[in-house]
């Protein structure tokens, strides 16, 4: 019988598979983006049909817009998140077996390559649909946070992605982290990442008029994920394959990744200035 140490939380073991058919087993990391990229699709559209939200009343993205881009951004977000994956943490594992890079349902999902799909996502369906943008890119960080929520939560239940040892009251002990009590900093990266950041926008597009001013809710978004991302690092284990870099005690590839995030978030937010209205459509028979 294993004793937890005092002060420490049970870690609740979540069966991985939340459905199994047959040979088919359906994970609660798929389920994550699935219901990410959903909750993301719903939320855009609310931004995207609230006429008090933009400028004279009119926004220059439709519904329509978003329904079409549901495709394209999904296509992103798996092909950005999983080459990043690959390249910034794992390239010399997936060199020596090259089929494990099809195995997503094992993990593996980067999010600052899923953010580098997403935004050439972004730029080929602007060009083809013609739709503006820097108003396209601030309604998709706005609904990001869902996805960011889920997504940690769904590394929570597979187990992985746990922070460093720790003695504070509600450390755990994961199945795959050893003996030690540790920081569930997924559950600190779900907070920050997706509630808190998600009330920031918010606040952003419905309070202070943000989609009014373009890349200014992006810019806020950036800059929000690159300093929550910062400092979970501090409480998170490095990528085991990886580790510290530069021979710090501190220094994870995550903060190398999202301190750019801070700066382009910074200028963004600083030179994001309002548009023009656009004119209102005119009425049948007016």
């Amino acid at each position: 019988m294993n004793l937890l140490p005092l002060g420490v939380l049970a870690y609740p073991a979540i069966d991985p598979v939340f459905l199994q058919i047959g040979p088919i087993a359906l994970r609660w990391y798929g389920l994550a983006y699935v219901a990410g990229i959903l909750c993301g699709w719903l939320y855009g559209r609310h931004l995207a049909g609230t006429a008090r939200l933009w400028p004279n009343g009119v926004s220059p993205i439709t519904r329509e817009d978003i329904d079409d881009f549901i495709v394209w951004i999904t296509l992103g977000i798996v092909i950005g998140g999983r080459l990043g994956s690959i390249l910034f943490y794992d390239f010399a594992r997936v060199v020596a077996d090259p089929l494990s890079a099809l195995r997503v349902w094992e993990g593996g999902m980067s999010f600052h390559g899923g953010l580098i799909g997403v935004v050439v996502a972004m730029a080929l369906f602007c060009r083809s649909h013609k739709v503006p943008l820097l108003s396209l890119i601030d309604v998709v960080a706005a609904s990001v946070p869902f996805g960011l929520f889920f997504g940690r939560i769904a590394n929570f239940i597979n187990g992985e992605l746990w922070g460093a040892p720790t003695s504070v009251p509600w450390a755990m002990v994961f199945p795959t982290g050893g003996p030690e009590p540790r920081h569930p900093s997924q559950l600190y990266e779900a907070g920050l990442e997706g509630i808190v950041l998600f009330l920031v926008l918010r606040l952003m597009t419905h309070r202070f008029g943000s989609l009014g001013r373009p890349r200014l809710t992006g810019g806020v978004f950036i800059l929000g994920y690159g300093l929550a991302r910062i400092f979970v690092e501090f409480f998170r284990m490095p990528d085991v394959q990886l580790g510290y870099l530069l021979g710090t005690s501190w220094l994870t590839m995550g903060m190398v990744l999202s301190l750019p995030m801070v700066l382009v978030g910074l200028w963004a937010i600083l030179t994001a200035k309002p548009r023009a209205p656009m004119p209102r459509p005119v009425a049948a028979g007016s």
